[in-house]
């Protein structure tokens, strides 16, 4: 990470790529690490001396003493769980006073967001969306349709209280009709006001934070919670998450202008996952994907759900590359492929018998879609104990420099473990 450098870290795939582990490992060099956008439903996943770290809402850098850890305007703040988050890593002998703060501008999540969500998607049968229930969706809708409540409302009391009551009694009417259990409007207001010795003192201008740390010739990492194929602009929609996800969104979701950001360092597997509904082109079936979700321990953060498993698709990639404007990349888990003989990277799609090698942006196309394949062969040797790149297998060298070749975007970082000393610099 160069010094004087405003990064990004985005997932260039459909999330859980390891954004936490790249952002932990870079923020040892950052003095701020802001989250853009999202919420409490993704867990970024640290290890630090053996011991493991999941991060729900507060940036990966919080792990740094030093480090100034912000949640921007772009996320809606599940403020009981950030302070019951806050909380666990303070017992855990993390130093967390003085080092957190949140702008006014961010929403709110409140608990009728959660019973709206939970109650919709219980109502689409099969046709879920596969949300983790945790009411992201209905937050940024309300939003969107300029009724959410703000962290700065807080600020005055009983206009915060009618605020939230109303909300509530709105979210009622529609919770009754899909024939779920109302909110009480005075208790989730109560809830509200309860927070306000705690999270005012934390409230803060994120965008001037930031704009004043870049003038200092400080260096600020962005982060965001989900991968690009998951923006609700360009990924896979429906089966997507309710905020932008991609680079474009950082400097919304922080307050700051795009020419503050100099760099975009993308985090993919060395093969593909994804968790819930939607399309996965390389999905493997049978046996030999639950042997790769056995060895990359694929299961979510958060909600524990089995990740389903695929090969590395460069298509998904490269339109990652294209609408991230990715720098350099950050390819992890290589070692979990060390037992494979032969690894598979899908080059390009078949779709009624016509050859696309870009990503469709229909999904009636895109579920017809059939890999088109090449085939590398394995290395079928442990990368762990790699800290260069020289150290790594042949075979394994070339499959990285095919992924560069295909992708059209330089490896920057290798992770080959849960370690911090498990990421090898390339150059």
């Amino acid at each position: 990470m160069n010094q004087n450098r405003c990064t990004v870290v985005v997932g260039a795939q459909w999330g859980d790529e390891g954004k936490g582990k790249i952002v932990d490992v870079l923020a040892a060099e950052a003095d701020i690490v802001a989250r853009y956008q999202g919420g409490a439903n993704a867990g970024h996943t640290v290890y630090v001396g053996g011991d493991q770290f999941i991060l729900r809402q507060i940036p990966s850098g919080i792990l740094h003493p030093g480090t100034r850890c912000l949640l921007g305007n772009g996320v809606v703040l599940d403020a009981p769980q950030f302070f019951e988050e806050l909380d666990g890593l303070a017992a855990r002998g993390v130093a967390v006073e003085g080092r957190i703060g949140i702008s006014g501008r961010a929403h709110l999540l409140l608990a009728y967001h959660k019973r709206l969500d939970q109650a919709r998607e219980a109502g689409l049968g099969a046709g879920k969306i596969g949300t983790t229930g945790r009411g992201i969706g209905p937050a940024y809708e309300d939003k969107i349709a300029r009724r959410g409540v703000r962290a700065a409302d807080l600020r005055d009391a009983a206009r915060a209280a009618a605020l939230v009551r109303e909300a509530t009694e709105r979210a009622n009417r529609d919770l009754i009709e899909l024939g779920a259990e109302p909110a009480d409007p005075d208790a989730v207001a109560e809830e509200v006001l309860s927070l306000r010795v705690r999270l005012l003192p934390l409230l803060t201008d994120t965008g001037l934070e930031i704009e004043a740390a870049l003038k200092r010739k400080q260096r600020v990492l962005l982060e965001g919670a989900q991968g690009a194929l998951l923006d609700v602009d360009h990924g896979t929609y429906p089966f997507v998450t309710s905020s932008n996800t991609t680079a474009g969104g950082a400097a919304v979701g922080v307050g700051i202008g795009p020419t503050a950001i100099d760099a975009v360092l993308g985090v993919v597997k060395a093969y593909t996952t994804r968790v819930g509904s939607g399309p996965l082109p390389t999905e493997i079936p049978g046996e030999m994907g639950a042997e790769l979700r056995r060895l990359g321990g694929e299961f979510g953060a958060v909600t524990g759900r089995p990740r389903r498993c695929g090969w590395f698709d460069a298509v998904v990639v490269r339109y990652g590359a294209r609408v991230n404007g990715l720098s350099g990349l950050a390819i992890t888990k290589l070692d979990v492929l060390d037992s494979f003989d032969e690894i598979k990277v899908a080059v390009a799609y078949e779709v009624d018998g016509e050859v696309h090698r870009e990503f469709p942006d229909s999904l009636a196309v895109l579920e017809r879609a059939r890999p088109i394949y090449e085939t590398l062969p394995g290395w079928r040797q442990s990368t762990s104990d790699a800290r260069t790149p020289e150290d790594l297998p042949p075979a394994a060298r070339a499959y990285l420099r095919r992924l560069e070749e295909l992708t059209g975007v330089p490896a920057w970082y290798i992770s080959v473990g849960t370690g911090r000393e498990q990421i090898i610099r390339v150059g």
